[in-house]
């Protein structure tokens, strides 16, 4: 039952725009499982590897920025006057590249940052995300600046000479993120399978130990760093494309804190958690709204949050499974010093 249990969500997710005709509804679906999206990438360091990131937004629009100018082209000039005209591309091939780009940053950003460890790292994640804002903000050239990027293309798949899918309607955009989020997730559950994810679950308990039987800190941090910014940086290219406008806004703080709710309250370090915590905090405003004032539905949704936290201080996932005694995480030696001897 425990291997048929993501087979049947997955299909009564699938049947969903087969009967739900309400757009709002289907609206809300899709955003919520865009930042879905995100937060499984932030769970990715926060759950794995037990590195905090409070900057995660960046790598999500540094995604979306990237997608959308790749699709819709610029022209820049850069120092010297020398100038940069890029003409449109594909729209897939916008969403590849800001994979690709958002990986990048994640590698840099995780050879400089994970030198240091604990609040000094949560500062560097802030200050990266604070300084890419700026820039989107400042660089009207590239970016229009407070202005926003308008008329981005909804996202487009196909090849020259077999045709091209637009993906124009809610329905079809629900699909596509939802498939999104499976590929995410077998990529994360995969990685975190392997000899790679047990080093990661061993750094995160006992990083002393794990470095003195030879395990490479820096590389799979690195690592985990590279795969959680790819990761975001497609919920970003996805969320530019569906809402076909983007501003520097997209870097606010809040998206961060909307991405470590999801995943504290569903579960880190659990496959499923911040599946589950994204679909109950994406839609509590939604419930919400249809018998409370604004100010009301932030207070349900602070006290909801607070609930969870005092009587599942480990998430919902992990409650879960100890009730009813099944695990969605790899099996691995019983003890820390078992794990780091396996992984290395």
């Amino acid at each position: 039952m425990k291997r048929l249990f993501p087979w049947i969500a997955l299909l009564v997710f699938a049947s969903i725009p087969l009967w739900l005709n309400d757009p709002y509804l289907l609206n809300a679906f899709i955003t919520t499982g865009i930042f879905i999206i995100a937060a499984m990438s932030l769970n990715l360091l926060l759950g794995y590897t037990g590195q905090l990131s409070l900057g995660h937004v960046a790598f999500f629009g540094i995604g979306a920025y990237t997608s959308a100018l790749v699709s819709l082209g610029f022209d820049v000039e850069l120092v010297g006057g020398y100038r940069v005209v890029h003409e449109p591309w594909p729209v897939w091939l916008g969403f590849v590249i800001g994979i690709l780009f958002t990986g990048l940053c994640g590698y840099l950003v995780g050879k400089l940052s994970f030198r240091v460890r604990g609040a000094y790292f949560v500062i560097v994640t802030i200050s990266f995300a604070e300084v890419v804002r700026l820039v989107a903000l400042n660089w009207v050239e590239l970016t229009q600046g407070p202005l926003a990027l308008t008329s981005i293309p909804p996202m487009t798949l196909g090849l020259p000479g077999l045709g091209y899918y637009d993906f124009y309607s809610k329905q079809s955009n629900y699909y596509l993120v939802l498939a999104v989020i499976v590929i995410s997730y077998v990529i994360i559950k995969r990685l975190v399978y392997s000899r790679v994810g047990r080093a990661m679950v061993a750094l995160k308990e006992n990083e002393s130990l794990a470095v003195s039987v030879g395990i490479d800190v820096t590389r799979y941090l690195v690592l985990a760093a590279v795969v959680s910014a790819g990761i975001a940086g497609a919920a970003g290219s996805l969320y530019a494309h569906y809402l076909k406008i983007i501003d520097p806004d997209v870097f606010l703080f809040l998206y961060t804190v909307t991405m470590v709710i999801m995943v504290i309250t569903g579960g880190k370090g659990t496959l499923a958690g911040p599946i589950v915590g994204g679909l109950i905090f994406g839609f509590i405003p939604v419930v919400a709204r249809s018998f409370a004032a604004p100010e009301i539905q932030w207070i349900l949704y602070g006290l909801f949050m607070i609930l969870i936290v005092f009587v599942l201080p480990q998430g919902i996932v992990p409650a879960i499974e100890k009730w009813f005694g099944v695990s969605d995480e790899p099996k691995v030696a019983p003890t820390t010093e078992a794990k780091i001897q396996d992984a290395a």
